[in-house]
């Protein structure tokens, strides 16, 4: 990992400390920091103790000094600070999802090939080494021919009415909201560890509280704030706070995901279960340095996340000896890691080791096509 490459933070919400966190961890250098507003933007270098805070976007793109952008502002913002970004020459990280429409995605796409720069969508559950490890085990074909796919993505954290945040709101974040903000993080991990690409769906979606109580200012996303709000006022919600999709397979596997955001007791809960002819697996991401490894005619296994138990693939992305549990903080490491050494072997040529424009881009398709099955009530090809 070569630390000559300076990195500006887009965002100064949730995910813009967890990107830096994990950034300062592999020795990249963090240089600036970008708000909403000047004085976010100053507030967040003081707290973050970064050397800049930057007053627009401009700003940025015209920094020299910068090779690498990272953008984790709401969703609409996703296509024309990244198309932006490119075009002035900086690699781009950006937050999930990569925009609002397949018609902006794809437009990102293009644009980053032309471009010739690293671009990428976090998509960092794939980093958990046993998720790594489960799909070294499905390449091999020691689980055989996959027959079944299935799991869910849960969370409490929009529980109540009065449980508010800019995600919730249609023309922020999308129609979709728990497939899209969630959802999409399950599908992209299971086709990934499986190699199969989802080719029909037949969603059924639910907006638990058409009406949401929006406080005077923002809540930030898990903030774990509890405040008395005096002032309130209700807006009427279309995204969906749950769901289920059925699932078809190319190659011929079915399965389903369940989605919530309101889910009691569950804060940030992402599990699958794959099924093939001879084996199966199973993960959790509340427990994620342990693999259930389902077998017919022996024990089953629960695989501990080792170096010296798991495959070469595996063993690249654990830091820790087995036992010294890494957890969420460490798959935005991991995630970053890969696409750092992609930009430093400086062959854009080469085939990516990091979640594309291009993957973030099939998502986006596969959210359309999810919303279309659900307002049509059937199924929907890809």
């Amino acid at each position: 990992m070569a630390n000559n490459l300076a990195t500006a933070i887009i965002g100064t919400g949730f995910m813009g400390p967890v990107h830096t966190e994990a950034l300062r961890r592999l020795g990249v250098q963090v240089y600036g920091i970008l708000g909403s507003s000047p004085e976010k933007s100053r507030r967040a270098a003081e707290a973050l103790g970064l050397a800049k805070a930057y007053s627009d976007y401009n700003e940025v793109l015209s920094d020299e000094a910068i090779q690498v952008v990272h953008i984790t502002t709401p969703n609409r913002f996703h296509f024309e600070q990244a198309s932006q970004a490119l075009q002035a020459g900086k690699h781009v990280l950006c937050e999930k999802p990569l925009a609002m429409t397949t018609q902006e995605s794809s437009a990102l796409v293009d644009l980053a090939t032309r471009c010739e720069v690293a671009a990428g969508v976090n998509y960092n559950i794939r980093y958990y080494p046993l998720n790594i490890e489960a799909r070294s085990r499905i390449l091999t074909g020691e689980l055989g021919a996959i027959n079944s796919i299935y799991g869910s993505y849960v969370q409490d954290w929009l529980l109540y009415p009065t449980d508010y945040n800019w995600r919730v709101l249609a023309e922020e974040g999308g129609t979709l909201r728990a497939v899209a903000d969630i959802g999409t993080h399950w599908l992209d991990l299971v086709q990934t560890i499986t190699g199969l690409e989802v080719a029909s769906v037949c969603a059924n979606l639910k907006t638990v509280h058409p009406v949401r109580q929006r406080p005077e200012g923002e809540i930030e996303t898990f903030s774990g704030q509890v405040r008395d709000i005096e002032t309130t006022e209700s807006v009427e919600i279309q995204t969906d706070d749950s769901g289920a999709v059925l699932l078809r397979f190319k190659g011929g596997a079915h399965g389903s995901l369940w989605v919530s955001q309101v889910t009691s007791g569950r804060k940030n809960c992402l599990r699958y279960e794959i099924a093939g002819s001879e084996r199966a697996v199973a993960w959790n991401s509340e427990q994620p340095n342990d693999l259930w490894i389902g077998h017919r005619n022996q024990p089953n296994e629960w695989l501990m996340r080792d170096p010296g138990l798991v495959s070469d693939a595996a063993r690249a992305f654990i830091s820790y000896p087995g036992g010294h549990n890494e957890g969420y903080d460490d798959s935005f490491k991991q995630c970053f890691k890969a696409f750092y050494d992609y930009i430093t072997n400086g062959d854009f040529s080469a085939p990516a080791t990091f979640p594309t424009f291009a993957e973030g881009h099939k998502e986006i398709v596969l959210c359309e096509a999810i919303l279309r099955s659900h307002k049509e009530e059937r199924w929907v090809k890809v």
